[in-house]
């Protein structure tokens, strides 16, 4: 008996050794669909999916303090890269890498669950429209269209991004008063009333981020996200919103999540490492805020209606 169960034992230890192996190199190799790691429906949700990965901008550029975070839309580095590049130009503000920005800062948005998706919505639909009324702007400049990019996309060059058209801020706004598009007395679809919003909503976000770098309070509590965003609003955005509106922004501010998750989605574990990435981007969005600021305010556009 003894002699049948050193070989049996021995060879149960085998098979084990060799389905562990077998599992662990299955694994490695499964194709990785969509799961979503989610609370109810009014909870924010992150997307865990393979990709294959952007090719970085430039990559050596990255600031090392703010580092890819895998499975998400939003990159923090990404964020800091484009408004970095849209003060390409010392007294202006390049559009494209501005509206590029946004594109970053609506995926921020929308992580942040269902109940923020109609505010991202109506941001979304100001990025949309300023291309669009770029790509026009080109069409009538230069008499055709841009050419699709090989997926049939338009890309930014035929949003006319990089023509002499709407290729900043300043040549936007240049162009919209000498074609007579802008109204200081009524709501027009021009690109300067566009900017304006997004450049309140811009200040919403920068207030938010400030509040989430700072430290405790006296008895070292933090405030929650919700409590930051309400009183961003109050600030950015409330003054311009009817009544209606500003009842409904509450309702988002109570479903965001908690700080970790904010942590999370900038590659984080504790307050004390999110400080410096904070900052970073804070300081980035103050530049680019400030300098949007002053074009408008030279043309007494930071009332358009």
């Amino acid at each position: 008996m003894v002699f049948l169960r050193r070989p049996t034992l021995l060879h149960y230890l085998l098979l084990s050794a060799m389905l562990a192996l077998l599992l662990f190199i299955s694994s490695s190799w499964l194709p990785q669909s969509g799961v979503r790691d989610c609370g109810s429906a009014w909870q924010p949700c992150l997307i865990y999916y393979h990709q294959t990965p952007e090719p970085p901008l430039v990559a050596e550029e990255a600031p090392p303090l703010i580092q890819e975070c895998p499975g998400q839309s939003f990159q923090a580095w990404r964020l800091l890269r484009y408004l970095k590049s849209s003060l390409a130009d010392a007294d202006d503000v390049l559009l494209e890498p501005y509206l590029q920005s946004w594109d970053q800062l609506l995926n921020f948005m929308e992580s942040l669950g269902t109940m923020v998706g109609f505010f991202s919505q109506k941001v979304r639909e100001k990025v949309v429209l300023i291309r669009e009324l770029s790509l026009k702007h080109s069409r009538e400049a230069h008499g055709k269209r841009g050419p699709p990019d090989s997926s049939g996309l338009q890309t930014a060059a035929s949003f006319g991004l990089k023509n002499e058209g709407f290729r900043s801020v300043r040549l936007m706004v240049g162009a919209e008063l000498r074609e007579g598009v802008v109204d200081f007395s009524r709501r027009t679809d021009s690109g300067c009333r566009t900017l304006l919003r997004l450049h309140r909503s811009l200040l919403w976000l920068k207030l938010l981020l400030e509040g989430l770098a700072e430290g405790p309070d006296a008895d070292g509590q933090y405030k929650t996200p919700g409590e930051l965003s309400r009183d961003a609003y109050k600030v950015a955005l409330a003054p311009h919103h009817h009544w209606v509106l500003r009842q409904a922004a509450e309702f988002v501010f109570l479903a965001l999540p908690g700080r970790q998750y904010f942590l999370q989605l900038v590659c984080v574990q504790s307050q004390r490492e999110a400080k410096p990435v904070l900052h970073a981007i804070i300081h980035a969005l103050t530049l680019v805020h400030t300098q949007t600021q002053r074009i408008l305010t030279e043309h007494d556009m930071l009332e358009l209606p």
